[in-house]
């Protein structure tokens, strides 16, 4: 059921998008995530994940990123965003190697993902009471 969902959630987005700036900035960004992690993963570094729904999120999670990144100068850091409220904001931030948006969540993408990046850590950063 929830993968239908987000098929139908995709679905949606691409009907709305010739009408709908955030979704047209959306649906462009998720279609270039993978051609970026092709293009920008290197494969003999190791990687954590940073993931911020939005722009409120990523700032809430900056000062861990950063605090990770100055204790951890090992690790490369790739930063996702669901929303293009944080993507389009934070896009070029020095703080990560990798900026991109958050795949749609089918088991394709997941699969997909987890298999470019390999990260051996996420951290998702949630604002909810």
């Amino acid at each position: 059921m929830y993968t239908l969902a987000i098929y139908l959630y995709t679905l949606c987005i691409i009907l709305v998008s010739p009408f709908h700036r955030k979704a047209r900035a959306m649906l462009k960004g998720r279609l270039k995530t993978f051609i970026i992690l092709r293009r920008k993963v290197d494969k003999s570094k190791r990687y954590v994940w940073f993931h911020a729904a939005s722009l409120g999120e990523f700032e809430q999670g900056r000062s861990l990123m950063e605090r990770f990144r100055s204790r951890h100068p090992e690790f490369q850091i790739l930063l996702t965003f669901f929303s293009p409220s944080g993507y389009e904001v934070r896009k070029n931030y020095e703080g990560a190697d990798i900026v991109c948006y958050l795949p749609m969540d089918t088991p394709g993408n997941v699969a997909s993902f987890l298999r470019l990046v390999k990260p051996e850590m996420a951290f998702f950063i949630k604002y909810e009471f």
